[in-house]
């Protein structure tokens, strides 16, 4: 029983210290801790190549390149390469249309043959790549016309090798999901600005970053590199930071089905996020960034498990005492105010929370499994209402 009593008291620990611990202690080490230096420099203006990885965005393809055109970056310092990983649809004919109408901007279009997805069609498209910095954007991101320069000008010193954006959610119709999506990445956001600052993020954003193209590495189709990126910089002495002023914008999943699907899809290679790598967490060598990684990746990825790990506990020790039996009973609450929403449809915040927060650990659960048995694939089937 002392075990079971360990375990259940570990979990519920470490589920908090993620939620709560973690940030705290962030806020704490930045008031204490010397930041290292970044003083953005907007004279820097290297030649950038602006790579789009596509497959089938007809519906966002022309909006994008209309976007892209906009941007506040000198035109002759600047390419841009739509990647499309063999679209099927209207969006290569777009595409070349837009280039012909357009013929005094840098604009190719590279066709992946075989469709292989989104980092294939990036690792790809890097090969004729021009530029001695590299921008990646989704199709339906749109980006803030100084979004090219704020990147660009973070490029100050050789150990800093990517630099991320900031993504801000604009659905037009206000829906519980997207509301939830927001809240919870601008607090992900205020924690990524504090580990920026003192030494190096943990993970980047796919909407909106750059990469210094000596530095940029072929990671297998099924990786992506706003996360593979920053854990290399964290384990090499080398810096990926976060630049607030760098902006995207983009629709969050207007319904639940939308948003599951997304994050299955972020959640594709969670056990290589926690087992993957072991000297990530030598905090000798890494320094902060190896507490950085516990904090905001193992921990956060390993909720389902903690979670699973609670109940099952809880209901073995539940005759120990009243207090048992209280703790079981709000874990049982909470995911039957879960249950209620998904079955009953409530919108209350009540029934939303628990039900976004229940719909994550099974998205986790999910991508765990599928990565166990080899269904894990590198493209996906796109969320509709985010186009």
């Amino acid at each position: 029983m002392l075990v079971f009593k360990v375990l259940l008291w570990a979990s519920i620990f470490l589920i908090f210290y993620s939620f709560i611990g973690y940030p705290i202690s962030l806020i704490m080490l930045n008031k204490i801790i010397k930041k290292k230096s970044i003083e953005k420099d907007s004279n820097l203006t290297p030649f950038v190549s602006v790579i789009i990885p596509a497959h089938n965005e007809e519906d966002v393809i022309e909006d994008k390149l209309k976007n892209l055109i906009s941007l506040n970056y000198p035109k002759n310092l600047m390419e841009t390469i739509i990647a499309s990983d063999n679209s099927t649809d209207s969006t290569n004919q777009i595409v070349e249309k837009f280039i012909e109408e357009n013929k005094e901007y840098d604009i190719n279009l590279y066709k992946v043959n075989k469709r292989q997805g989104k980092t294939n069609a990036q690792n790809e498209a890097v090969k004729i790549a021009k530029g001695d910095i590299l921008m990646f954007s989704d199709a339906n991101a749109m980006l803030d016309r100084d979004s090219v320069q704020q990147l660009v000008s973070s490029f100050v010193s050789k150990d800093i090798i990517y630099v991320t954006g900031r993504l801000r959610y604009v659905n037009n119709i206000k829906k519980a999901s997207s509301e939830a999506e927001n809240r919870y990445w601008n607090y992900d956001l205020t924690m990524r600005k504090i580990e920026s600052d003192i030494q190096t993020i943990t993970a980047g954003n796919g909407a909106i970053y750059a990469i210094r193209k000596s530095e940029y590495i072929d990671f297998d189709p099924i990786r992506c590199h706003d996360s593979a990126m920053p854990l290399y910089a964290g384990i090499n002495n080398k810096r990926a930071i976060y630049n607030e002023n760098a902006l995207a914008y983009e629709k969050a999943g207007e319904t639940s089905q939308d948003e599951f699907k997304r994050k299955v899809r972020m959640f594709r290679g969670i056990l290589r996020a926690i087992f993957e790598t072991p000297k990530k967490y030598n905090i000798i060598k890494n320094g902060w960034f190896s507490y950085f990684y516990f904090g905001h990746r193992t921990l956060r990825n390993s909720l389902f498990i903690l979670h699973i790990i609670c109940f099952i506990m809880n209901l073995l020790v539940i005759k120990q005492s009243i207090f048992y039996n209280l703790i079981f009973f709000m874990q049982c609450l909470f995911y039957f105010l879960a249950l209620s929403k998904k079955f009953f449809g409530f919108e209350n915040k009540l029934f939303y929370y628990p039900y976004y927060y229940s719909m994550t650990l099974i998205a986790q659960l999910v991508g765990a499994i599928n990565q166990l048995t080899g269904k894990s694939k590198p493209f996906w089937e796109k969320a509709e209402s985010t186009r």
